[in-house]
């Protein structure tokens, strides 16, 4: 039995003007032994990445750029995965209550990404229906090392959208694209107030994952890509179409079918694809 001492709680916080990565000072800290759970925070980052090697920038003070890190030896390593859908769960239930938001408003395209319906010209928060098309609010990327040992390591970096006017979006990415302000109808976002909210709901939700208990059925409700039509790419560049028929709360797998002849559904796990899409209808 894992005694009360170990239970996860926030153990160091820094800030940063301008970093890299947080991504690389907060596995830095682990390797030199800090204990979890601890939070590197940036205002500005020269080097953030997404999965796959994409990279992630927003102007400085417009976005939420973090990075977490833990050593879950309290954790089975096949539940690993449940760190980072815990922490954009926290995320989307921050963002909700700082931005006023309908609860269920920001969703989850599987892995941890979070997504919006609309963008800078739709503020619609109401869930998409099948054809309507959804924007990324947030990027989420776990990192991990030694699972499976007596010390493992795990660093999940978040790039969220925050305070980011939509007229200021990058032009190339503007259609692709959203931020909590914009969400807001172009209401100034108080990133230090969701930063707050944020670790209040993330401490709640790794402890209860301590215990035992996933937050399955929100993780479930979140996703984005249930009952849609999708594009997988695989390493070698070809694409494949499927259905989304849900995720898998036990293994983090994307649940899906042949899109014409529906048949046996399949399990797809996050190292089998290179990226998820949203297929153009």
């Amino acid at each position: 039995m894992t005694s009360v001492a170990t239970v996860p709680v926030l153990r160091r916080q820094e800030r940063f003007a301008s970093v890299g990565s947080t991504n690389d000072v907060v596995r830095a800290w682990l390797a030199a032994g800090d204990p979890e759970i601890c939070v590197a925070v940036a205002d500005e980052q020269t080097a953030g990445r997404g999965r796959n090697g994409r990279t992630w920038t927003a102007p400085p003070g417009a976005g939420l750029l973090l990075s977490l890190g833990f050593r879950p030896t309290w954790l089975a390593p096949e539940r690993a995965w449940q760190l980072a859908a815990t922490t954009s769960l926290a995320m989307a239930d921050a963002i909700e209550d700082v931005a006023g938001l309908e609860f269920n408003s920001v969703q989850l395209k599987w892995p941890n990404d979070l997504v919006m319906p609309g963008g800078a010209d739709d503020r619609s928060i109401t869930p998409p229906g099948p054809h309507r098309d959804l924007r990324k609010l947030a990027g989420v990327l776990g990192e991990t090392e030694g699972l499976g040992t007596d010390d493992p390591r795990v660093v999940i970096g978040i790039g969220l959208n925050a305070d980011w006017p939509a007229t200021a979006f990058p032009t190339e990415l503007a259609a692709t694209m959203t931020s909590v302000r914009a969400a807001t109808g172009d209401r100034p976002i108080d990133v230090e107030r969701l930063l707050r909210a944020f670790l209040v709901e993330l401490e709640a939700g790794i402890q209860e994952l301590h215990a035992g208990r996933f937050a399955s059925v929100g993780w479930v409700g979140r996703q984005a890509t249930t009952g849609r039509l999708l594009d997988l790419v695989l390493p070698d560049g070809t694409v494949e179409r499927v259905g989304g028929r849900g995720v898998d709360p036990v293994s983090g797998a994307l649940r899906i079918v042949d899109p014409v002849t529906g048949g046996t559904e399949r399990a797809v796990y996050v190292g089998e694809i290179t990226h998820v899409r949203l297929a153009a209808v």
